[in-house]
């Protein structure tokens, strides 16, 4: 018999529903979780009782979600959501039902939900109540739809996305049946809101398995929302760097980066621009001249209409469109500053990382000359660290105020000249003292 350690308070609101003569469970996720052996991020309780008799029998309550039959119960200043037992209605519009109705029955209201792993309940005195296989789904590592797939998936199309991100997450299979329905469904993503999609595709691409990506092309899902990685998926790269397809490639290089949200999606685009770059020589050889400022450009087109918040579209664009800075140079100590000083010193890490990536996932043409230009491009970074070397502006010895003192008017013509003395710091750094930089500009004729 499975047992499952619920928390104080968990067991407390059930205990409380239960005492006043209703039935109560610790359904979905959690439950899904803790048979895992994993630390559930919250705790989901359903129950035969009504919205108003909950709100009756428990002093502090929110009405998160009334209508559907939900009330958040505050215990210890921390949310328990609260549901009664449902049954749904028409999905007219694939996403929503029309309505719901409160049913005295637990088995009812597991039947509605997504996956077989997710329709388990749980509470001390019943144990696992487990209808549809959830725990021999969860053994053998499948994903796999509570009773008709095309019909749980015809009623939300977001279940399709969460198909793939937990089979992503679990590093579990999709059954036959339910990938199928997927497949056959796919183009009902198209009613899905950009907001749900992107929550649920940064969950994936965040997972252990970001490679899932692939079955997402195979099962004509990206081709709803991302049709600029099905492009990548079916552009070749006919070129000595290179040993699989643009997307291929792509997938590689998002497996070679941490899952921080930023650096997957910079992973995920760094070579989008690639398709509307290529052209082939005489020799049959590709060549992607502008990819990375195309892609950039792109990116941050593709990342407005997912919906992302401006501050992540500023890093990934900005990751993009240098992530194939000094791969054909000599890296110098300046070439390496002036990079800083271009992605942002914030960001330079998290470049580092997306190049040693993308490098990783080419052929092995020349890569002794990249890993070694790599090498160059950490060490000197550490080295402007250590020495302090001015990167930015605000390291500049000069400020606006000392151009003010000095008899300059504030305006474009200031701006210019700080921006021309950081130039000349970037080249050499052992100039970055203030009478120096004021008497270069002096000497150009500022001041």
């Amino acid at each position: 018999m499975v047992k499952i350690s619920l928390p104080e308070d968990v067991k407390f609101i059930i205990h409380v529903i239960t005492r006043a003569g209703f039935e109560a469970y610790a359904v979905g996720g959690c439950v899904r979780d803790s048979v895992l052996g994993r630390e559930p991020e919250d705790w989901d309780i359903a129950t035969s009782a009504a919205p108003h008799q909950i709100k009756a029998l428990f002093h502090r309550t929110i009405d998160t979600g009334i209508k559907h039959g939900t009330v958040t119960v505050m215990i210890h200043q921390m949310g328990y959501e609260v549901t009664t037992y449902r049954v749904d209605g028409e999905y007219l519009d694939g996403r929503h039902p029309e309505s719901v109705r409160f049913v005295a029955s637990l088995q009812e209201d597991l039947k509605r939900r997504d996956f077989t792993i997710n329709a388990m309940a749980y509470n001390d005195n019943a144990g696992l109540v487990d209808l549809f296989g959830g725990q021999h789904d969860l053994e053998l590592g499948i994903i796999r739809c509570v009773g008709n797939a095309m019909d749980r998936f015809g009623e939300d199309a977001l279940r399709i996305l969460r198909a793939v991100r937990f089979s992503a997450q679990l590093g579990y299979r999709i059954h036959p049946f339910t990938r199928d329905a997927m497949k056959s469904l796919a183009p009902n993503l198209k009613k899905v809101s950009m907001e749900r999609i992107q929550t649920e595709f940064v969950k994936l691409l965040c997972s252990p398995h970001p490679e899932y990506l692939e079955q997402m092309y195979e099962l004509g899902l990206t081709a709803q929302f991302l049709p600029e990685f099905d492009t990548m998926m079916e552009t070749e790269q006919h070129n000595p760097h290179h040993c699989y397809t643009v997307g291929i490639h792509t997938i590689r290089v998002v497996q070679g980066v941490p899952g921080d949200r930023v650096l997957r999606l910079a992973a995920l685009f760094h070579d989008v621009g690639k398709p509307a770059c290529r052209w082939t020589g005489d020799d049959h050889v590709d060549h992607f001249e502008g990819h990375a400022q195309v892609g950039s450009n792109m990116t941050e087109r593709v990342l407005r209409r997912m919906k992302f918040d401006n501050d992540t579209i500023r890093q990934v664009c900005r990751l993009v469109l240098y992530h194939d800075g000094g791969n054909s140079v000599n890296v110098t100590p300046e070439f390496v500053r002036r990079l800083m000083h271009d992605v942002g010193v914030e960001l330079y890490p998290k470049l580092m990382i997306l190049k040693e990536a993308d490098v990783a996932a080419q052929s092995d043409y020349m890569a002794e000359e990249k890993w070694e230009n790599h090498k160059r491009l950490r060490q000197y970074y550490e080295e402007a660290l250590e020495r302090g070397w001015c990167i930015d502006l605000k390291q500049l010895a000069v400020k606006g105020r000392d151009l003010i003192e000095a008899g300059m008017q504030p305006g474009m013509k200031m701006g210019e000249a700080l921006e021309r003395l950081l130039d000349e710091v970037l080249s050499r750094p052992e100039l970055n003292e203030k009478e120096l930089l004021m008497e270069k500009a002096r000497e150009w004729g500022y001041l």
